[in-house]
């Protein structure tokens, strides 16, 4: 019998390769030590804390998993988004300066200045942005989710999401398409002729269209798309269809006027195979920011990066925000590209992980794990995995790759810290320089560090 056994490795790579120098057989276990030890300890020592935090979580979990979206409006930002006013910007992630934003977030940040007519040039757009003239806010802390670099200027339309159980609402800006747009950071007279054509023409059609009926239900169709490989972040082909479906009637008849207008939206929805991800975006921050204010819980409510930085807020710590560097993704790159194009990740989009959707999906998405470097078996890898760091399995999210499971939800401090296993988001790779767009897509682990300094402060 003592033929048969074989070293296990729990430790340095470096063990497990010297061992194979001397060709033994071993078999590698992937172990981290816990992040926050102290914090776990009084935790786990303080019967009554630990309960309270458990009863905490219980009550946020129960908000997260009863939401029900719905589209319910296209309106301004500025006249629905509390404290979006001349001379402000929201942009994606954590709180940020103009110092230290990116290529793409600068270029974006500019490209408002212009849309919005408080600049006639780049440089005069610039000039203001640099010296403080305008202000910068997150889009999270105005209730507010954009995908990259995520601006939103006052006069944009954006989707108006409500969560029917709770009453709060969300808000995404229009998805612009592919190509040069202003997410990736372009500002050229082409991206704002689109931006403006949104603004007057396919946003007060498609607000006019959901208003026609009782707005559509983004909770329903988002589970029908994962029944049909979408995973809602990187891939979002069948909801969009879904979406399109359920508008058409009302949209053609909105738009009966004119023709030509008609076809151009309709060729914009067609072509435009994201277009869903704004909404789930909006769907994903109405479900999660009920879960806000609740004391000693541990139930992350956002994940977010501009660019710079990424950061986390949890139910427990309101609108704090923990932060760390924004990690590089790794991924397949676009003929031409490589990592040293890349900026690091970038966007509010990470929310549909934090709502059990996207990377924490990717058994329900086939398709795209290969768009992002992976396989299916590492997709459903990657899901079974989220399920140890999570509190609760959606029960309308349900994956048919594992046998309609509900999808991973609810990310815990604790148990990020516990077993070391940091969350999974796909994403797309922007250009570090502004204007290039996506270069290629694919799968980043978040940093630990912002989820263990959590758990610290919520137990001290």
């Amino acid at each position: 019998m003592i033929d048969h056994l074989k070293p296990v490795v729990v430790g340095p790579d470096e063990l497990g390769a010297a061992l194979a120098a001397q060709s033994v057989e071993e078999v590698t276990v992937d172990w981290r030590p816990p992040g926050a030890p102290g914090a776990l300890k009084r935790l786990y020592e303080d019967a009554d804390r630990y309960e309270a935090v458990q009863q905490a979580n219980e009550d946020v979990m129960r908000r997260i998993v009863s939401a029900r979206a719905r589209w319910t409006a296209v309106r301004a930002a500025q006249t629905e988004i509390p404290g979006l006013e001349r001379g402000v910007l929201l942009h994606a992630g954590p709180p940020l300066d103009w110092a230290s934003a990116s290529g793409p977030m600068r270029g974006a940040l500019i490209g408002a200045l212009l849309y919005e007519e408080w600049a006639e040039t780049a440089e005069q757009a610039e000039h203001l942005l640099a010296s403080g003239q305008i202000e910068l806010h997150p889009c999270h802390e105005h209730g507010a989710v954009g995908p990259m670099a995520g601006v939103v200027s006052p006069s944009m339309p954006v989707v108006v999401v409500e969560n029917e159980r709770y009453g709060n609402r969300a808000f995404s800006t229009l998805n612009e398409g592919l190509g040069k747009v202003l997410r990736y950071g372009a500002n050229d007279p082409e991206v704002l002729g689109r931006l403006r054509w949104l603004q007057d023409v396919a946003g007060p059609a498609l607000g006019q269209a959901v208003e026609r009926g009782e707005g559509i239900d983004l909770t329903g169709i988002i589970a029908q798309a994962l029944q049909m490989g979408d995973e809602l972040h990187n891939r979002n082909k069948a909801a969009t269809a879904l979406l399109t479906r359920q508008m058409a009637g009302a949209l053609s008849l909105v738009c009966d006027d004119s023709r030509d207008e008609r076809s151009k939206i309709f060729h914009y929805l067609a072509e435009t195979d994201v277009f869903f991800l704004n909404l789930a975006m909006a769907a994903c921050k109405a479900a999660l920011d009920p879960a806000a204010g609740f004391t000693g819980s541990t139930v992350v409510t956002a994940m977010a990066r501009n660019g710079t930085e990424f950061g986390i807020r949890t139910a427990g710590t309101g609108d704090r925000w923990f932060t760390a560097a924004a990690p590089g993704v790794e991924g397949l790159y676009f003929p031409g590209f490589g990592p040293h194009d890349a900026n690091p990740d970038l966007g509010d989009s990470a929310i549909t992980e934090t709502a059990g959707l996207g990377g924490f999906a990717l058994a329900a998405a086939p398709a795209i794990v290969q768009f992002v470097g992976g396989s299916v078996s590492r997709g459903r890898e990657i899901t079974e995995e989220m399920y140890q760091i999570t509190l609760a399995e959606h029960p309308v999210f349900q994956l048919p790759a594992l046998d309609f499971r509900g999808s991973p939800v609810g990310i815990d401090c604790i148990a990020v810290a516990r077993t070391g296993i940091a969350p999974v988001l796909d994403t797309g790779i922007a250009h570090k320089r502004a204007g290039i767009g996506q270069i290629g897509a694919g799968i980043v682990r978040v940093p630990i560090e912002p989820f263990v300094d959590a758990l610290e402060s919520l137990v001290v």
